[in-house]
């Protein structure tokens, strides 16, 4: 970040301490997991060579879902576990991608965290406080080194993220 050009990536902010679960968890160790931990959510690995392999993510909203559905219907059969209440294809970005467009993906798609991902490879998470955050010094320092002065920017990769157009 210290080239003014330059905007800050994932990588220059991502929380690599992740907690992290596993597919074969049931709905009581997932829901005392994100408790324990005071987490929202929680990125679910399978681990392939040492190495966490993203394959899903799940989330308070999930285990409420899964909770009430078990409470108010009755048990289901089988019983709900990891695999069957997260997200199998969550939305991610790699280590790469820049502030604006994580900001878009995070105001667009209302969501809370985004894992960080590389060939697969969980690499980390971003929250967006952390955006928040990075957003606040991108914006201090440009006040400072760019006096004020507005930049054009290409802004086809931000607004790619933006819009999903349907050509059928």
């Amino acid at each position: 970040m210290n080239d003014p050009q330059k905007l800050p990536c994932a990588d220059d902010f991502m929380n690599q301490h992740v907690e992290v679960v596993t597919q074969d968890m049931t709905l009581t160790e997932v829901i005392r997991f994100l408790l324990k931990h005071k987490i929202s959510n929680a990125p679910v690995v399978d681990q392939q060579d040492q190495k966490p392999v993203l394959v899903g993510f799940v989330s308070e909203r999930d285990c409420l879902s899964a909770l009430s559905n078990e409470l108010f219907f009755g048990n289901p059969s089988p019983a709900q576990t990891v695999k069957t209440i997260m997200s199998s294809h969550p939305i991610c970005i790699t280590p790469e991608t820049e502030l604006f467009s994580i900001v878009s993906i995070f105001v667009n798609h209302r969501l809370r965290h985004l894992p960080v991902v590389q060939n697969g490879i969980l690499l980390g998470i971003v929250s967006r406080r952390e955006i928040l955050a990075a957003m606040e010094t991108y914006y201090n320092h440009s006040l400072h080194t760019q006096e004020h002065e507005r930049l054009l920017r290409d802004t086809s990769q931000a607004l790619n993220l933006r819009f999903t157009i349907d050509r059928s």
